[in-house]
């Protein structure tokens, strides 16, 4: 038999091996992979618990989102209600408290107008009273003159009460 480098080469190819396995070589990789599927599925579920718990986290999250959302809204139609309301009620007021001004001023002008009414009545007769006066003094005599003043005063006093009245 030749023993060519093939030969050789064969040879330390089964010593290798017998080597690798005496020094339990693939045991030590199977364990050192082993080792990293049992790290890699406790970072998966590791992952998968950090994953749940931010899911969680997010439907929390968004409730609180809903509820605060649900909740401005209600303030906001509480508000707008309210506003409504007010405006009402301070329109309200301003018809009122024009309504009285307007009462006031119409009663204002009634007053005024009846003031005015009893002066001009006053300044008539006051120059009706002098013009008869100098009417009377000048074309009748004193006799007839007292009569007659007597007369018209009590006719003025008359007309007096009934426009008092």
């Amino acid at each position: 038999m030749v023993i060519d480098s093939t030969f050789w080469v064969a040879v330390s190819f089964v010593i290798f091996f017998g080597g690798l396995i005496y020094l339990k070589v693939p045991q030590k990789i199977n364990t050192i992979l082993n080792k990293l599927i049992s790290d890699i599925k406790n970072e998966i579920d590791e992952s998968e618990k950090l994953r749940s718990e931010a899911k969680i986290l997010l439907d929390n999250a968004q409730k609180k989102l809903d509820t605060a959302q649900s909740e401005s809204k209600e303030i906001l139609d509480q508000a707008k209600k309210d506003a409504d309301k007010l405006i009402i009620e301070l329109n309200d007021k301003f018809h009122k408290s024009s309504e009285i001004k307007k009462n006031l001023a119409k009663n204002k002008i009634n007053q005024m107008r009846e003031v005015a009414i009893k002066e001009i009545k006053d300044a008539s007769v006051k120059i009706a009273i002098d013009s008869v006066k100098k009417i009377i003094t000048t074309s009748v005599d004193k006799s007839k003159l007292d009569t007659l003043f007597q007369k018209n005063l009590e006719e003025t006093k008359e007309e007096l009460k009934k426009i008092n009245s």
